[in-house]
């Protein structure tokens, strides 16, 4: 599925786009939140969205990305992307996952990657607002089956610091991967605290 296949969303549409940049650059100028970090040169990479503990975190993470003019896909189940709201979701980045079929969702993604020349593609750890004690690890399989980086991307609700922190390219070891991962996160504060996970293994 090439990129052009994936279709425009809010990140790439001609005249809306630049006046969604200037909202989002006083949406946070006005709730003093402030932006943090840089990308890759290729925009093709599994991004974790973290901690992910309020309904909060989508308005600023788009408000970040319109402003760092990145494209942002995430995955979603194919029951949402049904008329009359399957234009809107789309463009908002949205791809359907089938559930159909005997392909889970690491495969399905590694096969997007596969197909788009750049595609960075959003995924939250956490899988929930809910509190969790464990990360899932999708995301982690996801870039080591398609041969792309990890990028840390965050919300620190502590410092109203928004943005993307250090790339890491998996091993395949992910016990010491996920070592690097947790000590970078060790220092941001999701809105809900309490209801953070780790960036552990769950226990099998």
């Amino acid at each position: 599925m090439p990129e052009t296949v994936l279709g425009r969303t809010l990140f790439d549409t001609p005249l809306l786009t630049p006046l969604l940049r200037g909202v989002a650059f006083l949406w946070l100028k006005i709730f003093h939140w402030r932006l943090q970090g840089e990308l890759p040169p290729r925009h093709c990479f599994v991004l974790i969205a973290a901690p992910h503990t309020s309904n909060w975190d989508l308005p600023v993470m788009l408000c970040a990305a319109l402003l760092f003019r990145v494209k942002l896909y995430w995955m979603g189940k194919d029951a949402i992307f049904r008329p009359p709201f399957a234009g809107i979701v789309r463009w908002l980045g949205g791809i359907p996952i089938d559930r159909s079929t005997s392909n889970n969702l690491v495969a399905q993604s590694v096969a997007l990657f596969r197909a788009a020349e750049n595609l960075v593609l959003v995924v939250p750890p956490e899988g929930t607002r809910q509190k969790v004690r464990h990360w899932k690890t999708g995301f982690y399989y996801i870039a080591l089956g398609a041969q792309v980086p990890i990028v840390m991307g965050f919300l620190d609700y502590k410092h109203k610091l928004a943005g993307f922190g250090p790339t890491l390219v998996p091993t395949g070891d992910i016990e010491a991967d996920m070592q690097a991962i947790r000590a970078f996160y060790a220092g941001i504060t999701g809105k809900h605290p309490d209801a953070s996970g780790t960036a552990d293994v769950a226990p099998r």
